[in-house]
């Protein structure tokens, strides 16, 4: 025989009804069929709510659809509706609702199915049950619990007959102590769970709106699987802590009798759903699946009398107990000076009354401390049978969790292995079940990129971004762009943009700029990244709060690094606290590896003794079109052209930007240096520095004659021109500098850079770096592998 359940979302309308009568049907083809069924979806609400104001339903509405689809039932919804308006009268008068009435109201929904389905299997003549004869429960009548054995010696008759056709309602049984009772959440599926244990079934199939069971909630992670199989042991679990497509009361009686029991779609028939069963394929994976229970706060009872006193532990628990109330988690300090468990929040009052009763002398002596309360949790668990064969699960999980800047309050793991819970705040829930679901289940290494600043190397950088898809992709990379902006208006999708048109998607739907919404995006991302592409004075000041707020920051604006040293040391602390990347290796050299060479060679032991190279692509190729005898006015605007230089070329040619770059390796190799430090010498005079960026270009021919008289005379001396950056004996400057034929810097024009790093290592021949270090295409593929950088995951599977 086999029981089939069906919930209430399967018997929402007739059409629904109709449709469960068609898998009756067929299954009857194979095999006998006991059916249990709910109440049709919503009504259960609509009696409940009658129950404390016997106006707030319209009984008639609840039985007409089925009395204008059915008008052969008419009599009988009549009678049904009948009996709940005399309910409802009998608690007008009383002024309350006793409990058995509440009862009878209650799991009227359930009979109203039976009624219904029963008219639509006439032909096949079902046999009608009654829970109430048939189980026998016991505890609160709201709700109760069946005894399984005496159910079952009540059953023996129907047992041993097996009828072709059964249909009962679930969700009620009679009690010991007579009268009806509720079986609580879940109760249907309670019930078809111990019908099928009375009828020794060859299988229960429970049919909802769900498919089966997930490696995880699917609404908090889209990428989770579908299980094919579980074991009793592992369902137990999922159920315990928090899954709500399956209940521990409802396992209970199919585990003790090992009888197949399956989750399927009554929506879609064909999916074959999730087994559950005693014996399952063996699995490679130490995880089965994740759970995450909200609304849960943490009780701890401590003090110094705790610490050797036996029996304590059980008092508490007694305690708790007769409060009514189940203990979700426990766990216990190794001094024996506190005692923490989990509860559901509704639970907190009773429970920590109870306790306060029971323990009043040892708080009034203050043996021990007022009882706390730790509110807004959740319970974070790994469940699988093979996790007790596998080691490093814990350390995976924990990694996953620090990664995402996530405290875990507490640990607790089962003796059988098979389950590890973490207790964490519980804001972070749905971020920590997506962190860890990525380590054990997900290859692929997520990027999440918020791009500000979409100017020549944001621009770039999306197109980089959109033509290297497929090879990231081949990578296992999940690269996206949730976020982009320019200084005005953003465009948000934490699924990710289309990077086709984004010009015009950011013109037509961008929304004004909002840099609190932006830093609240890492809630639901799991590796974001900050790229600021911007030239922005403001934004490096919000680089802290992104990092505190979870992302790694990316960055070619050198003014993050350049401001105040206590500002740059704060942002390194910050991105080391919350273990988050800082990466700004385009600030110098642009997509020359300059700043990683230089952090490599310090993690490596080694000191810098001196350093000097030309820092400027811009600079670089301004002097090497003077050298080729074009003005200086001309060779500016050329570099402007070409995306040399910074939105305002003053920028470059007052030497600035060169001197940021030198005060930003300077600190990188230790120094603590200001701005102000670093030496500097520029190409314009101070007059130009108060002009407008207009007024600037327009006066730039001015210079063309001084400019062209120091090429000259360097010339004259058979050496060139080359704006070089140094650092040596602790002090940074900047500055033109001539140099000949045998200096390795002659040679280096046309956008290029040439550093020379000087070690206790590299000595005396020093680390050469050359390449271009200016433009859009070399900058953005810096900020590309910096990007890459932050891939710091693990292949877990």
């Amino acid at each position: 025989m086999q029981v089939m359940k069906f919930g209430g979302s399967s018997l929402a309308t007739p059409d629904r009804f109709e449709s469960v009568a068609r898998q009756v049907r067929e299954t009857l083809e194979s095999s006998a069929v006991a059916v249990v069924l709910s109440a049709p979806a919503g009504v259960t609400n609509q009696l409940v709510a009658l129950c404390d104001d016997t106006q707030a339903t319209d009984i008639q509405a609840i039985t007409a659809p089925w009395q204008a689809r059915y008008p052969a039932l008419s009599d009988a919804l009549s009678q049904w509706a009948n009996q709940l308006e005399a309910w409802c009268q009998g608690i007008a008068l009383l002024g309350h609702c006793p409990e058995g009435t509440r009862v009878a109201i209650a799991s009227a929904g359930e009979r109203l199915s039976v009624l219904v389905l029963s008219h639509i299997l006439e032909a096949d003549e079902p046999l009608q049950l009654d829970p109430a004869g048939l189980f026998l429960g016991y505890g609160p009548r709201l709700d109760a619990l069946v005894d399984l054995d005496a159910s079952r010696n009540k059953c023996r008759g129907l047992r041993e007959k097996q009828p072709r056709l059964a249909v009962m309602a679930g969700f009620y049984a009679g009690h010991r102590d007579g009268g009806q009772c509720l079986l609580g959440r879940n109760g249907s599926d309670y019930s078809a769970a111990v019908l099928a244990a009375c009828l020794d079934a060859e299988e229960l199939i429970i049919w909802t709106d769900v498919d089966g069971v997930y490696q995880c909630d699917p609404r908090l992670v889209p990428e989770a699987q579908k299980l094919r199989q579980l074991s009793f042991s592992e369902a137990l679990e999922l159920s315990h802590f928090g899954a709500k497509v399956l209940h521990p009361k409802t396992l209970g009686p199919v585990g003790r009798f090992h009888i197949p029991t399956w989750i399927r779609s009554s929506l879609d028939p064909s999916l074959p759903g999730t087994r559950i069963d005693t014996q399952v394929e063996p699995s490679d994976k130490p995880v089965k699946a994740l759970s995450s229970l909200n609304d849960v706060v943490m009780v701890s009872v401590s003090g110094p009398g705790l610490k050797g006193m036996v029996g304590m532990a059980s008092r508490i628990f007694a305690a708790v107990g007769q409060a009514g109330v189940s203990v979700l988690l426990i766990t216990q300090s190794s001094s024996e000076y506190s005692i923490s468990f989990c509860l559901n929040a509704v639970d907190e009052r009773r429970a920590v009354n109870s306790i306060e009763d029971a323990f009043s002398l040892e708080l009034a002596s203050g043996m021990l401390e007022p009882v706390s309360v730790q509110r807004d949790l959740a319970i974070l668990t790994l469940i699988g049978d093979n996790m007790c064969q596998a080691k490093g699960v814990a350390g995976r999980c924990f990694t996953q969790l620090g990664r995402a800047n996530i405290n875990v309050v507490a640990i607790a793991q089962g003796s059988s292995e098979r389950a590890i819970s973490a207790v964490i705040p519980g804001d972070c829930a749905a971020r920590g079940l997506k962190m860890v679901h990525q380590a054990f289940f997900d290859s692929s290494m997520p990027l999440e990129l918020v791009l500000l600043g979409c100017g020549n190397v944001g621009s770039e950088l999306l197109r980089q971004l959109e033509s290297q898809g497929h090879w990231l992709a081949k990578q296992g990379i999940n690269a996206r762009v949730v976020a982009l902006s320019n200084s005005q208006k953003m465009l948000v999708d934490t699924k990710g943009l289309s990077l086709a048109h984004w010009h015009q998607a950011l013109e037509a739907e961008g929304q004004p700029l909002d840099l609190e919404a932006l830093k609240a995006l890492s809630q639901d991302l799991l590796n974001p990244v900050l790229v600021d592409c911007s030239a922005s004075n403001e934004l490096p000041a919000q680089y802290q709060a992104f990092l505190e707020a979870g992302f790694h920051v990316v960055t070619p604006n050198k003014k993050g690094n350049t401001g105040a040293l206590a500002h740059y040391k704060a942002l390194k602390k910050t991105a080391k606290q919350h273990r988050r990347r800082y990466l700004y290796d385009t600030t110098v050299g642009a997509g020359l590896p300059v700043i990683e060479n230089l952090q490599n060679l310090l993690h490596a032991g080694d000191e810098l003794q001196s350093f000097s190279g030309i820092l400027s692509g811009s600079l670089s190729f301004l002097l090497g079109r003077l050298e080729d005898g074009v003005p200086f006015s001309q060779a500016v605007h050329e570099a402007m052209e070409k995306g040399f230089t910074e939105p305002d070329p003053r920028d470059d040619l007052s030497g600035l930007d060169v001197a940021r770059k030198v005060l930003i390796l300077s600190r990188e190799a230790g120094l603590d240096l200001e701005l102000a430090d670093i030496k500097l010498t520029g190409l314009l005079p101070q007059s130009f520095a108060s002009l407008s960026q207009d007024e600037f270009l327009a006066r730039l021919p001015e210079l063309d004659e001084a400019m062209a008289q120091k090429v000259s005379d360097a010339k004259a001396q058979g050496k060139v021109l080359r704006y070089v950056g140094r650092i040596e004996n602790g002090e940074g400057q900047v500055g033109l500098q001539a140099v000949d034929a045998n200096h390795p810097l002659h040679r280096v024009r046309d956008g290029e850079n040439a550093l020379a790093f000087l070690t206790r290592y590299y000595s005396p021949v020093p680390l050469l770096l050359r390449g271009y270090g200016a433009g859009a295409d070399v900058t953005a593929a810096g900020i590309f592998a910096d990007v890459l950088r932050t891939l710091n995951w693990m292949r877990e599977v």
